[in-house]
Parts: structure tokens; C-alpha cells; sequence
């Protein structure tokens, strides 16, 4: 039995920066915005520290990047570019979000070290602050009600920051996906004077997903074992044994 637009939760995601959620996951959120569901931005500085880029432009093109993804879009203030950290107030900062979208699915960076340390940094906050929203007595987040995610799913901004350990969940992208995905990161050209993120971030999705035989595919790494009531669930594997 199908789930109406309706029936699905909303997705929450988190990015340190203005481009971190569209490069690291755009395809995925092009995905589950075109199924239907409520995608909501959220993003921990201006860019302010970037070598390309004035804050108000890209302030300006993360806009534009969310009205091609679909998705709403805010700003919160963990310190700026290059001075985010994980404390236990921004936790609560973002634990608060947490309680007013009411997301089923959190998208957050991986806590790997070895990238940018406002990506670490934050992906450890959102995990923090997905526990600290479940919390009907914590007094710092009332009145809003306490709410459970079902998953926090972290994304790879760059090949370093995928996990070592395990292998990923992979997410199956359509043409229609990927070329949305496209538009979505273009709408950052100032960064691309820095590099071809563009290209680079295709080209991994197309690696993974020729290994696995699909076409596009974005790496996805659960913060806990995903529980299944079904064999049946587990939907087809990317091994042709």
C-alpha cells in the first residue's frame, strides 16, 4: 500500500554551510520532494570564512537552491563559518527545530574528522540534539512538545568524510533526480571558482551507483541499526551474488 503525500513525515536537514546540504545531498532531497514530502533547510553559518563568496551571496544562493529542491529554508547562528562547535547550547538550539518541524528522517553531516571541522562538529550537535528533543522535562525547550525521530541519517559532504567502518545504505537516483540535483548545486557558482564541486559530486554518485549497479546512488550512514518487521522490507540488495 502506497503513502499519500499526506502520511509522510517531514525531512529535516542540517548543513554547516550554504552549499554543504545541496553537494553532499541534494539528490536525495530532489528525490523525496518530488514524492511529496516537506523538506526543511536548516544551515549553521553565511559562509563567512570562505575563500569565494560574500556572505550575502551566499546567503542569496542557498535561497535559490532551495526553491529547486523545494524546500524551506532557514539560518541559525552556531558561531559562524570556521567556529562552529559542539556544545550543549547549540544542541538545544537545534533540539528546538527539531520540535517544530517534527521531522520522521534527520540528514546531518558525518562526524568523521578528517574534513572540515564545522561539518564534524555540527553532525555530533544534531545527533546531540536529536536525543535532547525527546525529552519531555528538559524546561530549556518547553512549551513546544517533545518529539522522536525515527532516523538520523549522516551524508558525506566529501569522499574523506565517509565513515571508514561499514558500508553505506544507498539511495537510488532517478535522471529526473540527478538533474534537479544539478541545478540545485549550480545555483552555488561561487564556489565553483574554487573547485568543480559539481562534477566531483556527480561523478561519486555515479561511481557508487555503477558499483552497484544502478545508475546514480548517494551514500546515506544510519546513526543506529535500521529494524525491519520483513525480509520483504529489505528491498533489492546492490550485490548481484
Amino acid at each position: 500500500m502506497s503513502t499519500s503525500p499526506s502520511e509522510l513525515t517531514p525531512l529535516l536537514a542540517f548543513g554547516a554551510h550554504p552549499d554543504d546540504i545541496e553537494f553532499g545531498v541534494g539528490g536525495v532531497l530532489a528525490a523525496e520532494a518530488r514524492q511529496g514530502r516537506a523538506i526543511h533547510l536548516v544551515v549553521g553559518s553565511r559562509g563567512e570564512a570562505g575563500t569565494n563568496g560574500t556572505p550575502d551571496e551566499r546567503t542569496a544562493e542557498a535561497e535559490t537552491a532551495a526553491k529547486l529542491l523545494g524546500a524551506t529554508l532557514e539560518f541559525v547562528d552556531l558561531g559562524g563559518d570556521a567556529n562552529i562547535e559542539a556544545t550543549r547550547a547549540g544542541a538545544r538550539q537545534l533540539a528546538a527545530i527539531i520540535r517544530w518541524v517534527r521531522p520522521g528522517v534527520i540528514l546531518a553531516p558525518t562526524t568523521e574528522p578528517d574534513q572540515h571541522p564545522d561539518h564534524a562538529a555540527l553532525g555530533a550537535m544534531v545527533r546531540d540534539a536529536a536525543r535532547l528533543a525527546r525529552y519531555g522535562g528538559l524546561e530549556a525547550l518547553q512549551p513546544a512538545e517533545p518529539h522522536a525521530i525515527a532516523h538520523l541519517l549522516y551524508y558525506a559532504i566529501s569522499p574523506d568524510a565517509a565513515p571508514a567502518a561499514g558500508k553505506p545504505l544507498l539511495y537510488q537516483l532517478s535522471d529526473d533526480d540527478v538533474a534537479v540535483w544539478q541545478r540545485a548545486m549550480e545555483a552555488h557558482a561561487s564556489q565553483m571558482k574554487t573547485r568543480d564541486y559539481v562534477t566531483l559530486q556527480l561523478t561519486r554518485a555515479r561511481l557508487l551507483g555503477l558499483n552497484a549497479g544502478l545508475g546514480h546512488a548517494i551514500g546515506l550512514y544510519p546513526n543506529d541499526p535500521l529494524a525491519i518487521s520483513s525480509l520483504g522490507s529489505l528491498g533489492a540488495g546492490s550485490r548481484r551474488f
